[in-house]
């Protein structure tokens, strides 16, 4: 068949229209994925589903048990006290003091022994060790194994995740816990990140946090729990003076807390990684 000039116009005109819709159409579809949200929830509207507004208000019912605004205030936190490390469950030693001094959102500083004189320190991401022999980075595997804790903590999960856009609220039912009727509560942020929470019925408290992370060395999923008990009222908020931590069901540590202060403005100076400073001979 001849095609003349006026069907080769026609056929080119059509060509041409195609390609802009096409264009139009790629570029919508690309800017709608764009503006997603990294959130694996989003699109889902929380605020309808009775399930996740019973995991909300169970949520702000411990926040109020903590303290309240005051708690989600609170700037900086001492504590003095004994630990205990553990190995495959049993003690791997007696009981050590320590003094804990942290500064929110990510300053934190341990001082161990009776002289104090071995220093963990973390400011923001960075983490040291300071003893006698001067000061050094953590290894990474025991720094990324701290901020993960750190990430998954509940000064993290109640001050930053649940105000997030993306965060998702989960009521998982009821049960028991180191002999406690609880309320289990999963909390994911946008990252797809997540805590359980089991929290007391009869006080509001919370008696055990948990989540799962991915190990880096053999990439199985790790477990670790905090077991929160024995709470004291200290400058009017709730504080657990026995903190217990377990991974894969494991006890690892213990801390048994003696004295614990808030908001007493510990100064900046503390946090700073700076060598020990060593004595003059006469």
């Amino acid at each position: 068949m001849c095609l003349t000039k006026q069907m080769i116009r026609t056929i080119l005109s059509i060509l041409f229209l195609a390609a802009i819709c096409w264009s139009q159409t790629d570029q919508q579809a690309t800017s709608t994925q764009t503006a997603q949200p990294s959130s694996p929830f989003a699109g889902i509207d929380q605020s309808k589903d009775p399930n996740a507004q019973k995991a909300r208000a169970l949520v702000q019912q411990m926040i109020q048990a903590l303290g309240g605004d005051a708690y989600l205030s609170i700037k900086d936190i001492e504590q003095e006290g004994r630990t205990n490390g553990f190995y495959h469950g049993n003690p791997s030693g007696s009981t050590a003091p320590f003094w804990r001094f942290v500064k929110l959102p990510d300053r934190e500083r341990v001082e161990l022994t009776k002289q104090r004189d071995w220093i963990m320190l973390y400011t923001r991401d960075e983490g040291y060790e300071i003893t006698y022999r001067g000061t050094k980075p953590l290894e990474a595997k025991d720094l990324k194994e701290y901020l993960q804790r750190r990430q998954y903590s509940l000064d993290t999960v109640l001050r930053n995740w649940i105000k997030a856009p993306g965060t998702a609220f989960f009521y998982e039912g009821d049960g028991f816990v180191d002999n406690r009727q609880v309320d289990n509560v999963s909390i994911i942020n946008a990252e797809n990140e997540a805590v359980t929470i089991s929290i007391d019925r009869a006080n509001h408290l919370p008696v055990k946090k948990s989540f799962k992370a991915r190990n880096p060395e053999d990439r199985e999923l790790d477990e670790e729990d905090e077991i929160y008990s024995n709470y004291r009222l200290d400058q009017g908020f709730n504080t657990p003076h026995i903190i217990t931590r377990l991974k894969n069901g494991e006890m690892t540590s213990e801390r048994f807390l003696m004295n614990v202060t808030y908001n007493q403005g510990l100064p900046d100076s503390m946090f700073v990684a700076t060598p020990p400073t060593k004595a003059k001979k006469k």
